[in-house]
């Protein structure tokens, strides 16, 4: 079943959704230099089907009718796609109406096209796929009966069912072998024939223009992947608390808060379970209580339920892979049991001073002791008095000879010194 949109009213998502449709899809295609040969336009189309990727179908499909290519291939590597019914169905129809032939090639070997993305190839009047690669799995196609199995089909499968027209292994040799096929009356002359060795060979007749999502789309449909956002929303809240313990310069805070932010969009489009955003962020607070008191206890339990429970039950219908989940969930928890009270208590512990250390340290009367007043050791004041008969004057030279509670004794710096010289005498 192929993932539904989750809710879109978080402003973020809108935001930067607007901000893509309005300057992203001016970068999706390359401007093309003036050619006599006829061209092909390939676009790259990789993951899941969102919004930007439906929109960068769209916006090089009408670049190439402007231009009039040969013939435009989609390249297609996907799992399925996150778009509602009237989206889905609004892409489909602009692709089986196009003014000049669409194709799919469903490559290079190892990828898929699933669900949503088996839809597109379904409505499209030539499709291939390499050699390792798989496509299936949609109960909504209509147009080939192949493609309407949840079964996943093989290359021989695909093609032995009519799903598939064309069994190629590169993108080039996809190229060659439209030619001479018609579509809607026109026969498409994509190769030639040359001599290479005394033998006849095929080789593209045709300028070949590729294209992949610019920077800024691509970094978004990135983020709408299930593993990435995951672990952005996971990354943005623990820098956060980390900036919370640590009260740094906000660096780490913002940082957060742009994971946090970016997490929002790819979240909004993937379908997400409120619930499972809720468990996750309780978690990190089950976590964060117990930091302050230093010691794992009940909250740390607590927290780490909730993690677990966040991360199972955080998308509906779209999988997050194992591996990411166990990955981030260990980071997260040697995070807050290791890594935050260590940063912690480096941050606000203040350094001790202890009898044995401080006996016999040179410091400075502050006030006259006679025979209490002030000195300064170590940087800090200290409550002394002198052992001696002798009273010391602010700002002479004292020395420790011992501590009685938080009260000094001392005695002059240059105690020992005379009575050693007087001795020696």
């Amino acid at each position: 079943m192929r993932a539904r949109p989750a809710r879109r009213s978080l402003a973020i998502a809108t935001l930067l959704t607007g901000v893509v449709l309005a300057v992203g899809s001016g970068l999706s295609t390359p401007a093309r230099a003036q050619s006599a040969k006829p061209t092909v336009d390939v676009i790259e189309v990789s993951g899941r089907i969102d919004p930007i990727v439906a929109d960068y179908v769209r916006d090089s499909l009408r670049t190439a009718e402007r231009a009039r290519s040969e013939v435009l291939v989609i390249q297609l590597d996907s799992p399925g796609d996150l778009l509602s019914s009237g989206q889905m169905q609004a892409l489909t129809t602009h692709l089986s109406r196009a003014s000049i032939p669409v194709a799919v090639w469903v490559g290079a070997s190892g990828s898929h096209a699933y669900g949503g993305a088996a839809r597109i190839a379904d409505v499209v009047p030539l499709v291939g796929i390499a050699q390792g690669s798989r496509m299936g799995r949609c109960t909504d196609c209509r147009m080939r009966p192949g493609l309407r199995t949840p079964r996943s089909l093989s290359a021989g499968q695909a093609q032995a069912a009519k799903a598939a027209d064309l069994v190629s292994p590169t993108i080039g040799d996809f190229i060659v072998d439209l030619d001479g096929r018609t579509v809607n009356g026109h026969t498409l002359q994509t190769a030639r024939v040359v001599q290479r060795a005394g033998k006849p060979r095929r080789e593209p007749s045709v300028d070949v223009s590729f294209a992949k999502l610019a920077l800024v789309p691509r970094l978004l449909h990135t983020v709408a992947s299930p593993s990435v956002a995951y672990l952005l929303l996971m990354a943005g809240m623990l820098l956060i608390v980390f900036e919370f313990f640590t009260v740094g310069i906000g660096m780490s805070g913002a940082a957060g808060a742009l994971f946090v932010v970016l997490a929002a969009f790819g979240l909004a489009v993937l379908p997400t379970r409120p619930l499972g955003i809720g468990l996750l962020a309780l978690g990190v607070a089950g976590f964060s209580i117990d930091v302050q008191t230093g010691a794992p206890r009940v909250w740390t339990g607590i927290g780490a339920v909730a993690l677990v429970a966040g991360t199972w039950l955080i998308y509906d219908g779209v999988g997050l892979p194992l591996v990411t989940a166990v990955l981030v969930l260990l980071g997260a928890a040697l995070f807050m049991l290791a890594a935050m009270p260590s940063v912690v208590r480096a941050r606000f512990s203040t350094p001790t001073i202890g009898r044995e250390s401080i006996v016999g340290e040179v410091g400075t009367a502050t006030a006259a002791l006679n025979p209490e007043g002030m000195v300064r050791v170590r940087d800090a004041l200290w409550r002394a008095r002198t052992n001696r008969a002798t009273p010391i004057a602010a700002g002479e030279a004292i020395r420790v000879a011992g501590v009685e509670g938080l009260v000094l004794e001392v005695e002059p710096a240059g105690a020992d010194d005379h009575a050693t010289g007087g001795a020696g005498a």
